[in-house]
């Protein structure tokens, strides 16, 4: 190779190698789609195992809980056995965090859960900075605790967490208190949107950190209605890109008050389905 020929082929590498990936490039699509399954509240109310039954036959492998309905840990297990369902996480009241902890994490590991998450703190507990930095202190002792017992404690937000507070952001406070060694955040893409932030921005000051996300869209401000999957302003295929940058591990689909609960699942389903990213 001569002189002349070596530097046209070197530039042409340095060149493509800062050039955005091309179309051609291989793209990802999820390997797994999650449902949250307070999307299908009043169904799982009415009718447990039938309703599980009905979210696997879409296409879903896992999901998330926020209520049993009654039934027993042990009954739970074996409905989610039935359906060859996984239940990598589910929500607590954060009052148990308190009173009934130890009974939580046993229950959650009879079900099988990974995760057990709080997603709601109390009005009277984030008054001010000191106020959260109580929280996150509350988050880690609940932290170590679950994970003597071979669990995951984490956090799901909404967007009160982004509102300007003492001269910081709430959820800035949470990040920096809370030790990420016990307390994983579960980051909600609608709710964070809907309090002006962008997901990316946090990715990348604190990778690793956001191990579940909650995929759900927004049509938009100023009332920033929940609409379905693709439908809205939220650029799904532009955030999935940095999972591996977040952390990543678990996409679960939901809306707070879907018309017909079970045809926005089937096309959000579809929808995460064949998106590339």
């Amino acid at each position: 190779m001569n002189r002349r020929h070596f530097l046209h082929v070197s530039a042409g590498a340095t060149i493509g190698a800062t050039l955005p990936r091309c179309a051609s490039a291989p793209r990802r699509r999820l390997d797994r789609i999650g449902l949250q399954l307070y999307t299908v509240r009043h169904d799982m109310a009415r009718d447990f195992e039938g309703t599980l039954a009905r979210v696997a036959a879409i296409g879903y492998r896992e999901v998330e809980f926020h209520d049993y309905f009654g039934h027993a840990p042990t009954a739970v297990r074996a409905a989610l056995a039935a359906t060859a369902l996984d239940a990598p996480a589910t929500h607590v009241d954060y009052t148990l965090l308190s009173d009934g902890w130890d009974d939580v994490l046993d229950a959650a590991t009879t079900i099988g859960h990974r995760y057990v998450l709080v997603a709601w703190i109390p009005d009277a507990e984030r008054q001010d900075a000191s106020g959260w930095q109580r929280v996150a202190e509350r988050f880690n002792r609940a932290g170590e605790r679950a994970r003597t017992a071979g669990l995951r404690f984490g956090y799901h937000n909404h967007d009160y967490e982004f509102a300007p507070l003492d001269g910081t952001i709430p959820y800035d406070i949470l990040l920096a208190e809370a030790d990420p060694a016990l307390v994983a955040m579960e980051m909600d893409l609608y709710w964070i949107t809907k309090g002006g932030q962008d997901p990316l921005a946090y990715f990348a000051r604190h990778p690793g950190r956001f191990e579940l996300v909650h995929v759900k869209d927004s049509a938009g401000p100023p009332e920033h209605r929940m609409v379905r999957l693709g439908r809205g302003t939220i650029d799904f295929a532009r955030i999935f890109a940095r999972s591996d940058q977040a952390g990543i591990r678990h996409w679960f689909v939901e809306h707070d008050e879907p018309a017909d609960p079970f045809a926005f699942c089937r096309d959000g389903y579809a929808y995460l389905a064949q998106l590339e990213f």
